[in-house]
């Protein structure tokens, strides 16, 4: 479904991969931030803030039948660099519980704000589910 890019004498990249090849049905999430089903963030703690994002990645991917193995690309958008570094020992553990030992494609970025006031973080994915998979776009409502 999909091989990783590391060109021969580079580095080994830590918690990424520096590109993916895929081919497969696409699923594109829209950037999720950490609230619940209610619209409520359920944190202030950027640790907590991430594992919420998480898991609602693991949720919208679910119904496409797809799981977090399938994911090819991440893209963090965090409101302060200090903070994710910070908390970088229980992001990685919260990642670890919820996404696994998968590393795609990623890209964080600091920004000024994101668009819900209390939100310290943003994640968005493209997942590639397997072309033989029975999912169509019809399927998906």
């Amino acid at each position: 479904m999909f091989t990783v890019l590391q060109p021969p004498g580079w580095a080994k990249p830590r918690g990424y991969a520096n590109g993916i090849a895929a081919d497969g049905v696409s699923i594109f999430v829209a950037g999720q931030i950490a609230w619940d089903a209610n619209a409520q963030i359920v944190s202030d703690d950027f640790a907590l803030q991430v594992r919420q994002a998480l898991m609602n990645i693991v949720d919208v991917l679910a119904q496409a039948g797809a799981r977090p193995e399938h994911i090819v690309r991440m893209t963090w958008y965090v409101t302060s660099k200090r903070a994710y570094l910070d908390a970088g020992r229980a992001v990685g553990a919260h990642y670890r519980d919820i996404i696994g030992r998968h590393f795609p494609a990623m890209t964080a970025v600091e920004v000024t704000s994101l668009m819900e006031d209390r939100a310290q973080v943003e994640i968005e994915v493209t997942a590639m589910m397997p072309a033989t998979s029975p999912l169509s776009v019809g399927d998906i409502r």
